[in-house]
């Protein structure tokens, strides 16, 4: 890719990585097939639940997308594999007040969306990265991607989803994060903007 498409693709203040940095605010969570479950609860008409065998007959799409994390690195061209993020809530049935998330972890990290950032055809609960599993060190078996936010608000080993009639700030957002994470308006810090 010539240097300049690679430019264009760069955030303020990112730089490009052929690896892929692995940072966790908590250890790596077991993961065990028989006895995991995704639920999405809330602000829902109903709240579902599926096993990883039922998770994994969904209907999946493919996307490719670029990743920016906070910390100042950038990695183009990922293929991501997954379900939709739009249609795991619909499934539950978003009731008309609901206007954002929390994607939960299996301790008690969570990150906060709007659901308007969720609804891009690139955002979805993905288990492969470029054709592979996604490996536990970076959210495997299943992250959410968010590839227009700060890649925190991409939530490693993801098991739930909890709709909201406001917004309630997750993990990051309660410790000083920019609650929007922008990063091509380089969103950073909440003291950035006095949020």
């Amino acid at each position: 890719m010539p240097a300049a498409d690679q430019a264009a693709r760069t955030p303020p203040g990112q730089h490009l990585t052929r690896g892929w940095p692995i940072l966790h605010a908590e250890g790596i969570p077991p993961f065990d097939p028989a006895s995991w479950r995704f639920r999405v609860t809330g602000a829902v008409d109903r709240t579902v639940e599926w096993t990883w065998d039922e998770f994994r007959a969904l209907p999946s799409a493919t996307v490719t997308s670029d990743i920016h994390c906070v910390t100042g690195w950038s990695k183009l061209d990922n293929t991501w594999e997954g379900v939709p993020f739009r249609d795991i809530v619909g499934a539950a049935g978003p009731t008309a007040a609901a206007t954002h998330a929390l994607i939960e972890a299996p301790s008690a990290y969570t990150a906060n969306l709007p659901l308007e950032a969720l609804d891009d055809d690139d955002v979805l609960f993905a288990w492969s990265h470029d054709g592979e599993p996604l490996p536990p060190e970076h959210g495997g078996p299943l992250r959410l991607v968010v590839p227009k936010r700060y890649f925190w608000k991409s939530v490693k080993w993801a098991v739930g989803v909890r709709l909201l009639e406001r917004d309630v700030r997750g993990y990051w957002e309660e410790r000083g994060y920019h609650n929007d994470a922008d990063p091509w308006a380089e969103q950073r810090y909440a003291w950035q903007e006095g949020r």
